[in-house]
C-alpha cells in the first residue's frame, strides 16, 4: 500500500533551482525531475530534461533521456520524489493531459507558472500528488536544510 505525505519539504536551493529552469526555459515549458534516496521520500538531486515537444503548452520527456535517468537512478538506488513541469500561461494547477500521463503515484507533481494569474508576483509553485487521475494539492514547506 502507497502512503503519501500530506507535504512537499524541500529545500530553499531545489526549489530555487526549479523555478530558474522553469523562467529559463520560457516561453516554452519546462520539465525535469529530483531524484531521491528510494523510500525516504525527501528531493536531493536536481535533474533538469530538455522538453522534446519544444512548446509552451505542453511538455514531453525525451524518451531516451527518461530512460538513460531511469537506469541511473535505478544504479543510485533512487526514485523520482518530484516531477516538475512548468505553464506558461495558465495557473499551476494539473491539465487533463498532465492527469492522464502522470505514471508516479508516489511523487509530487509540482508545477510553475512563469504567468502572473493571480496578481500575486511573476511566478506561482504549487505541488499536486496525482493518483489513479485523483489530483490533490498539497502544503510545500521550504527550508534551509534537511
Amino acid at each position: 500500500m502507497l502512503i503519501l505525505s500530506p507535504m512537499l519539504t524541500i529545500t530553499q536551493e531545489l526549489y530555487d533551482r526549479i523555478v530558474a529552469h522553469a523562467r529559463e526555459d520560457h516561453p516554452d515549458e519546462a520539465c525535469g525531475v529530483v531524484a531521491g534516496p528510494a523510500g525516504s521520500g525527501r528531493p536531493e538531486r536536481f535533474i533538469p530534461m530538455l522538453n522534446a515537444a519544444r512548446s509552451p503548452t505542453f511538455y514531453e520527456f525525451d524518451s531516451k533521456d527518461l530512460l538513460k535517468l531511469y537506469r541511473e537512478m535505478d544504479d543510485n538506488d533512487e526514485e523520482p520524489v518530484i516531477v516538475y513541469h512548468s505553464h506558461t500561461a495558465t495557473e499551476a494547477r494539473p491539465s487533463r493531459t498532465d492527469i492522464t500521463l502522470a505514471s508516479e503515484p508516489g511523487a509530487h507533481y509540482v508545477l510553475v507558472s512563469t504567468a502572473d494569474t493571480d496578481g500575486l508576483g511573476d511566478f506561482q509553485f504549487r505541488s499536486f500528488r496525482i493518483v489513479d487521475g485523483e489530483v490533490t494539492e498539497e502544503e510545500v514547506e521550504v527550508v534551509e536544510a534537511y
